[in-house]
């Protein structure tokens, strides 16, 4: 099965002649001049590579090509830049690495972190024994004594169960 197939080709940097893909690299490399790109790639008028950037073409194959060299070479180098920081010496600094890490593996949401999960579980538990309390004040007998129970049996079983 050749790339064109399997769709391998068919993203935006993929697409490009291979002067507009080597513009593309040379500008994630950083620190061209246009006048420098322009014989680089194989053109005489420096303006043409200004004019290419603002193409509708060029930002989504600049982003194509990025996510692919960052996910090629840099991702290893950045995990274990993050690995290696996890014996800095700053507490912050290791605090740091160690959230990020997780959040990579996915084992952390973006909007979590053990203290604000912590947090949370201390809300939910206050608002069952609030619960619990606004339900003793209406005394009706056998209806709120199940649901106190059913409540607290719950709660119970959410305890042990985050414990283990």
């Amino acid at each position: 099965m050749s790339k064109k197939q399997n769709g391998a080709t068919n993203d935006p940097f993929s697409r490009l002649n291979k002067k507009q893909q080597t513009l593309i690299m040379l500008d994630f490399e950083g620190n061209h001049s246009n006048k420098e790109i322009a014989p680089k790639i194989g053109i005489k008028n420096e303006t043409t590579v200004s004019h290419w950037r603002k193409r509708s073409w060029y930002e989504p194959a600049f982003n194509t090509y990025a996510s692919r060299a960052i996910k090629g070479k840099y991702k290893s180098l950045a995990l274990r830049t993050l690995i290696n920081l996890l014996d800095a010496k700053s507490e912050m600094v290791k605090l740091q690495a160690a959230t990020s890490i997780l959040k990579l593996s996915g084992m952390l949401s973006d909007n979590s972190t053990p203290e604000l999960d912590k947090a949370k579980v201390r809300k939910a538990n206050a608002d069952a024994s609030l619960a619990e309390a606004r339900l003793k004040e209406f005394d009706s007998e056998a209806t709120n004594d199940l649901t106190i129970n059913f409540i607290r049996s719950n709660r119970e079983e959410n305890q042990h169960g985050k414990a283990d």
